[in-house]
């Protein structure tokens, strides 16, 4: 990382997961295209020229803009998205699917604002514990700003349902509390308490308590609960070592749920194979040691910590989908970031990208 310029290493692979996205993307998607062309060419739409195009503009933006003015609007930012993720409660604002509530209806587009919101909170956490550095292990100062946002976050967010979005961030910000210097009992506190909760909503949340039984016991109901997991191993498994090729994936067509969301791993293991999946994995495991490198080189504890909640924020969820999809971890429903379908969320994962890159360009100067 040179003086004033980004990093390009991390640029380099961050465009080639995205590169490897649309192609897989773009594959799944055929599935799509010989049961709804209309339906088809609306996706494409969303995914290249919304999120895809108007992404790069913004990591261009983004890379220039000097990342610590985040540091003054990071309480209107986290506000906005906490706001604008409750408005899908407002009948015909809110827009459902498959027994969720997670969209904005704009129109003939959607928006996902649940997207914007974990920008907001990782960017008020880290002027939180940043504000606070000296005084980061006492309760008030480093526990309860994290407490607060998270609890806000968490209101929203599982009410909508969505659970896996609300994993994210809380793994975001238990990174956060680490490398801001908080007290490892106190970590070790709070993810008890959110096992705890966790199995607390479990029982409160049926559909929960289905992944959760499905985990454990992927047979239990092949045609309900664990019908997803039982379709993504067989896809995983037919595709062998190399794959059965471009295009060629059958389970796409009839069998998978959600081909170019939820499922693309699956898909894209079909038709890459193992040898595919592990490259994949390897991308995203070599941005997560780039993307950690770029934040414990910047030297203001905003940049640092904002960095290494980005980072957490796109490989939790990434690998969080991968694993669920191989049934190492229950359903969560959180896509795999620049793969699977999703304009809002391409385009705001192409947001993150551009912050990171400017905390690199910034990271040999001083603050």
């Amino acid at each position: 990382m040179g003086k004033g310029g980004v990093d390009k290493i991390f640029l380099g692979i961050s465009l080639a997961i995205v590169v490897a996205g649309i192609f897989i993307f773009s594959s799944a998607s055929l599935g799509i295209l010989a049961q709804n062309e209309s339906k088809f060419y609306g996706i494409i739409f969303n995914q290249i020229i919304l999120g895809l195009s108007l992404g790069l503009i913004f990591l261009a933006v983004f890379s220039r803009i000097n990342y610590r003015y985040l540091k003054k609007f990071s309480f209107i930012i986290f506000f906005a998205g906490a706001v604008l993720s409750a408005l899908v409660f407002v009948p015909g604002l809110g827009l459902e699917h498959n027994g969720a509530t997670r969209w904005l209806s704009l129109g003939s587009f959607s928006f996902q604002p649940a997207e914007f919101l974990k920008i907001g909170f990782v960017t008020a956490l880290a002027a939180l514990l940043s504000m606070f550095r000296d005084r980061i292990r006492s309760f008030k100062h480093g526990i309860l700003p994290f407490i607060v946002l998270a609890g806000i976050s968490g209101a929203i967010l599982l009410k909508q349902p969505d659970t896996g979005t609300f994993l994210v961030i809380f793994s975001a910000g238990i990174a956060m509390l680490f490398v801001a210097g908080a007290r490892l009992r106190d970590i070790g506190a709070l993810a008890a308490a959110s096992i705890a909760g966790i199995i607390a909503l479990a029982f409160a949340k049926p559909y929960l308590m289905a992944r959760i039984v499905t985990f454990f016991n992927p047979a239990a109901d092949p045609l309900g609960a664990s019908y997803q997991l039982q379709q993504s191993l067989i896809a995983i498994g037919s595709g062998g070592l190399f794959g059965r090729g471009f295009g060629q994936s059958i389970q796409k067509f009839d069998f998978l749920p959600e081909p170019v969301g939820d499922s693309i791993f699956a898909v894209m293991s079909e038709e890459f194979g193992f040898v595919g999946a592990i490259i994949l994995i390897s991308l995203f495991v070599v941005f997560a040691m780039r993307g950690l490198k770029i934040a414990d080189s910047s030297h203001d504890q905003f940049g640092r910590l904002l960095a290494t909640g980005l980072v957490i924020l796109i490989i939790s969820q990434s690998f969080i989908n991968i694993g669920s999809m191989i049934g190492i971890l229950p359903l969560t429903g959180v896509p795999i970031v620049f793969v699977s379908h999703g304009g809002t969320a391409l385009l705001f994962s192409l947001a993150e990208i551009g912050i990171l890159l400017n905390i690199s360009r910034r990271a040999k100067r001083q603050p």
